[in-house]
């Protein structure tokens, strides 16, 4: 039987919703071990805003952790990102529709606009589209036009499922633990030049799978 576009978007729907309830439940069951925390709360207790980015591969848990706070996302026009979209506004998420892919000139004025509108923000530096791990602009151009402190976020779990994507989408299993380490915060000075921020970025990209390693050591 051929579905029609009505059947297929009720379809869709239900699924999102299934999913949704889904990993709410498994998420429930997961021990989250997490490290170096004082340094958000520190800041939270000085009314400070920030970015926090994590590898795209591991941003079930990035996401979740930061769900219920006054967080924003940008997330793409895809099929994907209706999905995400879906699971993110239940966590209360204020989320942003739009491409960082093509140019990516609209997604950095809309996470410089979220800043100033006093959101934090929770970026997927190798998103959306890879290559996996490698630090794309966004999070440190943005740190640096805004002089918001970001803060890199390793995630790691052994006892997961890897999805055979681009990213090698990181789900962990009922009941296992995952560690997540923050770093301290890193600030983009404003008298940089180009080539310091491009070596910047270079050190974060550093940093961040440095921590994503620790964090796989310490499950």
């Amino acid at each position: 039987m051929k579905l029609n576009n009505t059947q297929k978007k009720l379809l869709r729907f239900i699924g999102i919703k299934i999913s949704n309830f889904l990993i709410d439940v498994l998420l429930k069951t997961v021990r989250i071990e997490v490290h170096n925390f004082d340094v958000i709360k520190q800041l939270e207790n000085k009314k400070n805003n920030y970015i926090v980015a994590f590898w795209h591969g591991s941003m079930l848990i990035g996401w979740y952790l930061q769900r219920n706070k006054k967080f924003a996302a940008l997330v793409s026009k895809s099929k994907d990102g209706d999905v995400l979209t879906s699971i993110l506004e239940k966590w209360n998420f204020h989320v942003v529709r739009g491409s960082s892919s093509n140019g990516g000139h609209e997604a950095l004025d809309n996470m410089i606009h979220l800043i100033e509108e006093n959101f934090h923000l929770a970026i997927t530096p190798d998103g959306p589209t890879g290559p996996i791990m490698k630090f794309k602009a966004g999070a440190v151009i943005t740190s640096y036009r805004t002089q918001v402190p970001l803060i890199l976020l390793g995630i790691g779990m052994k006892n997961k499922w890897q999805l055979k994507s681009w990213d090698k989408f990181e789900i962990p299993k009922p009941f296992s633990k995952v560690v997540v380490i923050f770093s301290n915060p890193i600030i983009i000075g404003k008298t940089l030049s180009r080539d310091e921020i491009n070596i910047k970025i270079k050190e974060c990209e550093n940093l961040l799978n440095e921590l994503q390693n620790k964090a796989l050591l310490k499950c």
